[in-house]
């Protein structure tokens, strides 16, 4: 992610000074004092703008299932089949694999922050309504696919998510996105030999 600009606002700067590093450290080897440094701004300023940290953290993940919906609905635009829709959902995780990181592709940013926090966690309940939310994406477009049989969509629908995970996993420890498209390509057969 880019420095601080001094045109954002300084909650915009945080925010992204955040993101930055929570995904390269983790939010556990992730100090305030980094984050104003890389912001640019004083402490202050990240009192006014956030609670607390946790409050941070889950504006992060916010702004991280908002970045991949954004990403999601820029593909979805070009696709015309029921088919191509699916298949978007993949491209939208490898679009954000081939992001610019710091440090480089670490995997699922979501998937990496909820390993840190508790379980009950608004954090980790943030992370699965997004997991469920790309799970249902695939749902809908398989029943587009399979119009007739809503329960051997959402059973497909939940293995390409699964396929999908496995996949970000992968890529992350690999440090590479490429894995996202073996399973593009895995999922395309799949659909190929419905």
């Amino acid at each position: 992610m880019p420095g601080p600009r001094a045109e954002d606002s300084a909650r915009e700067r945080l925010l992204r000074a955040a993101a930055a590093l929570f995904y390269d450290n983790g939010i556990g080897g992730t100090g305030i004092d980094a984050i104003v440094l890389k912001a640019g701004v004083a402490k202050k300023s990240l009192y006014n703008n956030f609670a607390s940290k946790s409050d941070l953290v889950n504006r992060y993940l916010e702004a991280r299932h908002a970045e991949w919906l954004g990403l999601y609905r820029a593909r979805l635009r070009h696709a015309t089949t029921p088919r191509d829709k699916v298949l978007t959902v993949f491209d939208a995780y490898r679009d954000h694999a081939e992001q610019a990181y710091e440090r480089g592709f670490r995997g699922c940013g979501l998937l990496n922050a909820a390993a840190e926090l508790a379980a009950d966690d608004a954090g980790r309940q943030a992370v699965r309504r997004h997991k469920e939310e790309v799970e249902t994406l695939l749902t809908t477009h398989l029943s587009e696919l399979l119009p007739n049989d809503a329960g051997r969509a959402a059973r497909l629908a939940r293995q390409l998510a699964f396929l999908l995970e496995g996949a970000m996993t992968r890529a992350g420890l690999e440090g590479s996105g490429a894995l996202v498209l073996d399973a593009r390509a895995m999922a395309s057969d799949m659909l190929e030999a419905l």
